[in-house]
């Protein structure tokens, strides 16, 4: 049973993206962009969503690629924590 519990915590969602906005307290917001196919036209469509993560050391700064991974809830909007910072921004 023990081995089960530990393997579905590794199955966590993951999402790339960039790091938008770095204003509140141990959280960031995270713009994750997707690119789709249109099922009629067939052309490619990028789509877009934002995420509110936790930054509990206030690590990421606006521009950042990062990693989040999905966690329970942490507040109203946070479902998210932050995994690792891929790259930091170039000031």
């Amino acid at each position: 049973m023990a081995t089960t519990v530990e393997s579905s915590r590794r199955l966590r969602k993951q999402r790339d993206g960039r790091v938008v906005s770095a204003n509140m307290d141990k959280t960031i917001v995270v713009l994750v962009e997707r690119r789709i196919r249109h099922g009629l036209y067939g052309k490619e469509v990028r789509k877009t969503k934002r995420y509110h993560a936790h930054d509990a050391g206030n690590e990421a700064q606006v521009g950042d690629q990062v990693r989040i991974m999905e966690t329970r809830p942490i507040s109203k909007l946070k479902h998210w924590r932050l995994a690792e910072i891929i790259k930091r921004a170039e000031s």
